[in-house]
């Protein structure tokens, strides 16, 4: 993790990430520091510097919205990243703690998708539990209990995502939405030291605080038996289960993703290992 504030890290490397250009303003010679300096974005939000230099320490625990908008506006932060920025400042307020619990009646609705996979992913992307297609479908990995895992330790992981680059960002990139949610998280922590001791290059993602949850897109992936599939999946919130997430991969009708997915419907019986119950 990091030794900082969240909201200081988030801020320090955002700063980082910009140019002069970027916002507008001239650049002359070397810079000591990469990206914008301290200085810089306190004139662009309108706020004196020793008071943007406490924020980034962690030692201005209560700024205004208007201050947070006015910051966001001078870092260039999309909707998502403003949203995010907004949470790290709520640090005084109780935020809903995840739970790896999952309902018997969203299992029973999980177990009558025969056709499609589908399963529950907690805020450290744990896997809590999936029906039997989510089971073959991921039938390749040593474990499939926690996604950032398979994406950044499991050599399957560069097999099974076709565009492994892009699943890896956007893992980092939903790891560190749930984190703004619950900086606190003992789960979270826990999973990001596991990945940070073991892959540079999730370090490498993980240190630029981009921030995106889960969309309704597309995947390519590769699977061991059934070959290459392009599907599109949903995620959804649990009501009742703060942070929980259903995601549902689909097919389009009549095309060879469809034919795979009856195919691997047909292996279930032969390759269902059980999805963890909780984690």
């Amino acid at each position: 993790m990091s030794n900082g504030s969240p909201l200081g890290d988030f801020l320090r490397a955002r700063r980082e990430g910009l140019k002069p250009h970027d916002v507008g303003l001239p650049e002359y010679g070397r810079r000591r520091v990469p990206g914008l300096r301290r200085e810089e974005v306190a004139m662009l939000a309108g706020v004196s510097s020793d008071y943007y230099i406490r924020l980034e320490q962690g030692r201005e625990n209560s700024p205004s919205p208007q201050v947070l908008e006015a910051v966001a506006g001078a870092l260039k932060l999309d909707d998502e990243a403003s949203d995010h920025l907004y949470r790290l400042c709520r640090a005084a307020e109780r935020r809903p703690r995840g739970q790896s619990e999952v309902s018997a009646q969203l299992r029973q609705l999980m177990d009558g998708w025969e056709h499609t996979p589908a399963f529950i992913v907690g805020p450290a992307l744990d896997i809590l539990a999936g029906n039997a297609m989510a089971a073959a479908l991921h039938l390749g990995f040593d474990s499939s209990d926690n996604l950032a895992r398979m994406v950044f330790l499991d050599p399957a992981g560069r097999e099974f995502y076709q565009d492994w680059e892009r699943a890896a960002h956007s893992c980092v990139a939903e790891l560190r939405s749930a984190y703004g949610y619950d900086p606190a998280s003992a789960r979270i922590a826990e999973v990001v030291d596991e990945l940070s001791g073991q892959s540079t290059e999730f370090v490498d993602l993980w240190a630029r605080h981009d921030v995106k949850s889960k969309s309704q897109e597309g995947k390519n992936l590769r699977h061991p038996e059934v070959g290459d599939l392009r599907i599109r999946f949903s995620a959804f919130t649990v009501n009742g289960a703060p942070h929980q997430q259903l995601v549902v991969y689909q097919a389009e009708p009549a095309s060879p993703t469809a034919e795979a997915f009856e195919k691997l419907r047909a292996m279930t019986p032969k390759y269902l290992h059980p999805l963890p119950d909780t984690v």
